[in-house]
């Protein structure tokens, strides 16, 4: 069953039983009220009759009913009772609706209480049916209990006055109804639009894939409302403030978590933030906030996402490397197809010595370098990184020289690969793009020097390019500073300077009297070294 019949359903029989309880509770009450009301009036009218004085005397003449007939009579037209029944102590009738009946014996067996003298309201099957009656008694001037006056009205004739009164609990209990109903089905409709028209289970499964997807969000996520209460956080973000994955942290205030958080601007304003650099314990994030908007654009709350700085760095490396070698083969695969393109020509022309020289002066050049860097750079992911480099070097028409002094053997297994990859291969296209963005230099060249002696790790990148301003400073290691124009630059140093800080080394750079910049950095060989450094 849907959930708008469902909602309907329960809603209007809901309404149903309270209509009929509340209607059965009036009705019972309105019934004993009435009755009493009734009966007190048949109690009042019957002791005003037992006081008149012509009442009391005419008991005391030879023919009582012949006086106190005609006044029975005229009261109870008056007031619209069923009887008037005036009797002596023996219970025989002086008055009665029906004058064959006067004489006669009063009925309804009640008569015992008011010859003591007490005044009574009750129930009772009389002569005429089922009344409800008052009866008081009639005393003489000694106080002496003379007579009985009874005073009813018929049951049937308070039944249809009830019944009058049932009948309109009715229609408007079915009124009530009707406009449940239709409130009911105004209120499922809004609930359905508000969720959006899903049913129950729907909604229980969304939820549980929100919760899988969250958690699976290599990403923090903390979600709160315009009153800055966190309503929602997935477990890596309980990781990156340093809190047990079974914290909760739902219900709590935004500032007490993350004191330095713009959230809350974020509700105030609306406008979303991408990017945002932050300091959240002792990690360094990247923050995106995002409002959260209902269907009429009013801002409700706001979802905050953050991932760790290094990670993002950790990433970054990688392309940087998968575009390193890319580039490198790219260049390779030119250069080399201008080189088979010079040799097919030099065969056409029948010039075969040139093309034998041109042969093995390549092979010469190659083996060279590829000889020394096995022998002196014998790590495969820095030596495949160098040669991809001096093809693109000589792509670019480029001078790229490695200092046959180089050395870095000794490169102890605990300093990671990648990360030197990182600051090598991000030097020497910095390089590259100085030398190539100086104009006039007749011989563009950038050399390269590494070296293992000693307990550091040196790399040492030397360019001839257009050099870096003194007032520009440390600023060349900011993410997005750069002193070459166009987009998508200041990236290089910054990765490098992130990575030699990964290994706790240092990295400096002052003017290179030739013209240009010459880099240096300085790792650490040992763990002790790093540490202290780090310290």
């Amino acid at each position: 069953m849907r959930l708008q019949t469902k909602l309907i359903l329960i809603i209007c029989s809901l309404l149903f039983l309270v209509i009929i309880c509340l209607g059965s509770i009036f009705y019972y009450i309105m019934t004993a009220v009435l009755e009493d009301q009734i009966g007190t009036r048949a109690l009042k009218v019957a002791e005003t009759v037992a006081d008149m004085p012509d009442i009391r005397h005419a008991f005391q003449t030879a023919d009582p009913p012949a006086i106190i007939q005609p006044l029975a009579e005229s009261i109870r037209e008056k007031i619209d009772a069923e009887y008037i029944v005036v009797g002596n102590r023996e219970g025989i009738r002086y008055s009665h609706p029906l004058p064959e009946r006067i004489g006669k014996e009063m009925v309804g067996g009640d008569n015992g209480p008011v010859l003591e003298g007490k005044s009574i309201i009750s129930k009772a099957i009389g002569s005429l049916g089922p009344s409800l009656r008052g009866k008081t008694p009639v005393f003489d001037d000694r106080g002496n209990v003379i007579g009985i006056v009874s005073v009813g009205f018929l049951t049937e004739d308070i039944d249809t006055i009830t019944d009058a009164y049932r009948s309109r609990i009715e229609q408007v209990s079915f009124v009530v109804l009707v406009m449940g109903l239709i409130g009911s089905i105004l209120i499922a409709r809004n609930v359905r639009s508000s969720i959006h028209g899903l049913e129950p289970k729907e909604i229980g499964e969304l939820y549980t894939e929100k919760q899988a997807i969250l958690q699976s969000i290599r990403e923090g996520i903390i979600a709160i409302n315009r009153d800055g209460i966190i309503t929602m956080a997935n477990r890596y973000a309980l990781q990156l403030l340093h809190l047990p994955v079974t914290a909760k942290i739902t219900g709590r205030q935004i500032e007490d978590v993350i004191p330095n958080t713009r959230l809350y601007e974020v509700v105030r304003t609306g406008q979303a933030e991408f990017d945002h650099e932050m300091l959240i314990g002792d990690h360094e994030v990247i923050v995106s906030r995002v409002p959260i908007v209902n269907r009429k654009h009013v801002v409700t709350g706001a979802v905050s996402s953050f991932r760790s700085k290094s990670e993002l760095y950790r990433l970054a490396e990688e392309l940087s490397q998968v575009k390193q070698f890319a580039e490198a083969l790219r260049a390779q695969t030119h250069e080399f197809s201008n080189k088979l393109y010079v040799i097919s020509g030099l065969i056409q022309l029948e010039s075969y010595q040139e093309a034998v020289d041109l042969i093995s002066k390549e092979s010469d050049v190659h083996q060279n370098w590829v000889q020394f860097i096995m022998h002196e750079i014998p790590d495969p992911m820095i030596g495949g990184l160098l040669i991809g480099k001096f093809n693109h070097a000589q792509e670019l028409k480029l001078t790229f020289e490695i200092d046959r002094e180089s050395s870095f053997a000794d490169i102890p297994e605990e300093i990671d690969r990648n990360v030197l990859v990182t600051i090598i291969g991000n030097l020497i296209d910095n390089a590259m793009e100085a030398v190539l963005a100086a104009e006039g230099k007749t011989e563009p060249s950038v050399k390269l020097f590494l070296t293992d002696l000693g307990e550091d790790l040196i790399i040492e990148c030397e360019d001839c390019g257009i050099g870096i301003p003194d007032e520009v400073g440390s600023a060349v290691f900011e993410k997005g500073f750069s002193t070459k124009a166009g987009e998508h630059r200041g990236i290089g140093l910054a990765l490098v300077k992130h990575a030699v800080g990964k290994l706790n080394g240092y990295i400096t750079f002052h003017k290179n009297p030739a013209g240009g910049t010459i880099f240096t950095v300085a790792v650490p060989k040992s763990n002790s070294r790093r540490k202290e450094s780090l310290s």
